[in-house]
């Protein structure tokens, strides 16, 4: 093997490592709740495994070969990179999901805390334009 065959898994370790520092920055996901996250990021790429498992069997779903993947495989058409890659994936939208859940708490504090101390108006259909 080459050091070429690594560039797909190395890119997906280094995207994975940056999740895990803006999840530790902005306590996001396992920062937050790391016995829900260590419950609920295992399922979602257990679930996405199934799903390519049974494209695979139903023949929908076939391995890429490139010389940038390892070439090692854990099923018939399922190379390792996959698990990394749905790692990422799952990662990702989890800590989307709760970037975006706190920002829209945020902006609804804000807007609370604007009315209730009789701010004005902020929009033509609040001021009833």
């Amino acid at each position: 093997m080459e050091l070429v065959n690594f560039a797909y898994l190395g890119a997906l370790l280094i995207s994975i490592t940056g999740m895990v520092m803006l999840d530790r920055r902005f306590r996001l996901f396992f920062w937050r709740d790391a016995r829900r996250a260590a419950i609920v990021l295992p399922l979602g790429v257990i679930f996405f495994l199934l799903w390519d498992v049974g494209g695979i069997m139903l023949g929908i779903f076939f391995r890429g070969v490139t010389d940038f993947m390892t070439g090692l495989l854990i099923g018939p058409e399922l190379p390792i990179e996959e698990v990394f890659f749905l790692t990422l994936l799952c990662y990702n939208t989890m800590i989307a999901y709760t970037a975006a859940g706190d920002l829209l708490d945020r902006w609804a504090a804000r807007r609370a805390s604007g009315a209730a101390a009789g701010a004005a108006p902020t929009t033509d259909a609040e001021a009833g334009a």
